[in-house]
Formats: C-alpha cells, sequence, structure tokens
C-alpha cells in the first residue's frame, strides 16, 4: 500500500514536470535550493575530494562545519552564551529518556512534571517514568487534545525537577503561543515540530530539544539547547552517549555524529539566513496557515480538530463532514501532486503540514483543491 502510494505521488510529479507539493509531517519538504546544492556537492566536501559521508568527523573542515551550524543557530534562535548547543542521536524520541536522565537528578525527590498535550507528549511521558516519578500537572485528553490545557503556578510543586511541555503537536495540530512565565522550575520543551520557525525567548527555557527532521534538515540528528547549570547532574545510570555534560565537553564528539544530517542542517539554517531569519519565517507560517484555516471555517464542508485560539501553524488538522469522501479527496490530491496529507493514525482524517520549506504557492494549491473538491461533492 505504501509502495503504490509513493510511486503513484512520484509519478505525478514526474507528469507534471515539477515536484510535488509535499505535506509531510517528517521528513519533511526541504528548501529546493538545499537539494540542489546536497546534489551539487555531494560528492565533493569542500573540496577534500571525498563525500561529507566518508569525512573523519575530526577533521578540520567537519569540526568547522559543525561549529558553524551551532553558531547559525545560536544568532537565529537568539541563544544566551550560558546555553550550550549539543548534536545527539536518535531524534526527539531519544530525548524523551535523556531528558530525565540527565535532569530528574536535579532534586532529590526525581521528580517530573508534565503538560499531556497529545501522543507524542504522551510518549515522553511514558518514556521517564522509567527513571524517576512522574506527575501530569494538565492536560487536554478530556476534550479530545483540541487544545492547550491552562496551567496554574500552584501546581508546580517546588520539589520538581523540571516542567515539560511539547510547544507543538503534530497529530492533533495544536501548539503554544504563550509560554508559562516565570516558573520556579527549569523548563523542557520539544520543540521538534516548530522549532526556527518563529522567534521564541530561550531565556525562557532550561533545556529545548528538536528532531532535525520537519525545520532542520533530514532524520538522524536532535539538537539540545540547554542551559550550563544544569548540566553535571545526570543519573549514575546515564550512558556516556546521552550524558549532556559529555557531550558538552567533548564539542557532541564523544562519539561519530551523523556527518551528512549536521551538514544538512547547516544549508537548511543558511537558507532560513537568506530568507530573512525566524521573523519571516513567522510572517509566513501564519499567512500560510490562514490560506486553509479560511477555507476550513467556512462552508462547512471541512471541519478542524483545534480550538481555534489554540490552531497550529505548523499542522493545519481537520476531516471532512462526511468522512464517506475521505478516501477520495487523498486520492484526488495525490493526483494534484499534493502528497502526504493522511492523518495521523491516532486522529485520521486530513493533516496539512507546513514547514518552513513549504512554498507559498503548495497551500494556495491545495486550497484550491479544497474549494473545488468541496464544490464538486457539497
Amino acid at each position: 500500500m505504501n509502495m503504490s502510494y509513493e510511486k503513484s505521488a512520484a509519478d505525478t510529479a514526474r507528469e507534471k514536470g515539477s515536484r510535488a507539493y509535499n505535506f509531510s509531517p517528517g521528513p519533511a519538504m526541504l528548501p529546493l535550493e538545499v537539494l540542489e546544492e546536497v546534489h551539487e556537492r555531494f560528492l565533493d566536501f569542500q573540496g577534500m575530494g571525498a563525500s561529507v559521508l566518508e569525512i573523519s568527523h575530526r577533521s578540520g573542515e567537519f569540526m568547522a562545519m559543525a561549529s558553524e551550524v551551532s553558531q547559525r543557530i545560536r544568532s537565529l534562535m537568539g541563544v544566551p552564551p550560558e546555553y550550550r548547543i549539543l548534536f545527539c542521536h536518535g531524534g526527539g524520541h531519544m530525548q524523551f529518556s535523556a531528558v530525565p536522565l540527565n535532569l530528574m537528578g536535579l532534586k532529590p525527590g526525581r521528580l517530573g512534571l508534565y503538560v499531556d498535550t497529545g501522543n507524542f507528549s504522551r510518549a515522553a511521558i511514558q518514556d521517564a517514568e522509567q527513571f524517576g516519578h512522574v506527575r501530569v500537572i494538565a492536560s487536554s485528553a478530556d476534550t479530545g487534545y483540541d487544545r492547550i490545557p491552562r496551567i496554574e503556578m500552584t501546581q508546580l510543586d517546588p520539589d520538581a525537577s523540571y516542567l515539560h511541555l511539547t510547544s507543538n503537536n503534530t497529530a492533533h495540530g495544536t501548539q503554544w503561543f504563550d509560554f508559562p512565565e516565570h516558573t520556579p522550575l527549569a523548563m523542557v520543551a520539544d520543540m521538534t515540530s516548530d522549532i526556527i520557525s518563529r522567534p521564541v525567548d530561550v531565556s525562557k527555557f532550561g533545556l529545548i530539544y528538536a528532531g532535525a527532521q520537519k525545520n532542520l534538515g533530514v532524520p538522524g540528528t536532535s539538537v539540545v539547547i540547554v542551559r550550563e547549570d544544569l548540566l553535571g547532574h545526570a543519573l549514575g545510570h546515564t550512558p556516556s552517549i546521552l550524558d549532556f555534560a559529555l557531550l558538552a565537553e567533548q564539542d557532541s564528539l564523544n562519539n561519530t555524529p551523523a556527518n551528512f544530517t549536521i551538514w544538512v542542517m547547516n544549508l537548511v539554517c543558511r537558507w532560513v539566513e537568506q530568507q530573512g531569519g525566524l521573523e519571516v519565517m513567522q510572517q509566513r507560517a501564519e499567512e500560510r496557515a490562514r490560506l486553509l484555516y479560511d477555507v476550513i471555517d467556512n462552508g462547512g464542508f471541512y471541519r478542524g480538530y483545534a480550538a481555534h485560539d489554540h490552531r497550529s501553524l505548523m499542522n493545519v488538522c481537520f476531516t471532512l463532514s462526511d468522512e464517506s469522501l475521505l478516501d477520495g479527496f487523498l486520492a484526488q490530491a495525490r493526483e494534484r501532486g499534493l502528497i502526504a496529507l493522511k492523518g495521523h493514525p491516532t486522529r485520521g482524517g486530513v493533516r496539512a503540514s507546513l514547514y518552513n520549506a513549504m512554498p507559498l504557492e503548495g497551500v494556495r494549491a491545495l486550497a484550491e483543491f479544497m474549494r473545488d473538491f468541496a464544490g464538486r461533492n457539497g
């Protein structure tokens, strides 16, 4: 089934003489300029006569490039000097374990506080329960994860080690727009699906982590931005590959990193710089999302999942009022080169992921198709 799906989408793109508009939630669409540079320079990294896949991670050329991407992230996000930027294996899921392993030891009670906003926050909670005590202080499960729940400061136990939240929820299409202020705890955010899509005050957080495969590049690496005073508290059984203090001490080179992934991340961050930075990314994200939400909100043919004030700019999740039409909607979208629109298995329906690399023309094409499909089937 999946193989024929991909073949159909690829054939459609070739017939159109252009690339498809890829609404995949991850691995996600990359800027065409980045893909072209990868193609052009794949066999020869910086004149070395060898591919980035072949060179030593301890070569001067690679270490200089890794330092460059770290500085790009620091500049783009306004990361204060007292934070370290680490490159880790395993994507965001690995950090579901790495975070409690490194931070539970901050307080004797080994207590982590979590906000439950959907499937990925639940996965983080389940992993953390293996390493200490977990308390869910707020959840939107009772309303089908259609909103970001409210946090009361009285819920923040001062004996807890940290507070964890997921900044954007890809399966349910909700996003944090107002993060908790003046929390007495180290606040941790999984920003896998909205990092570098908008300006964020990094100083509000003790730790931010993100898998690379949505806004930063391709799968295989996660970025961890951690305040230095949170280093050195890892539990005794923490594997060395997950110990943030060791990673910081050895500049993320205590074992072989994912060379290719880090290189692509550098190209993506440079592309974001060239576009104008995170303010421009946010403006584009708002414009893209508005095009689709306007179609959903008018006519009654489509039905969104998320409460209006909590709707994500990254993942527009919805279904059809007559769900028997869903398979036809997805099939006809593929025929038009609008691919990977099927919703998350836990949610169903349609999910249009609108990460930084999605051009406005792609969203206009989807909005036009949605109006056309509604007109023919309403």
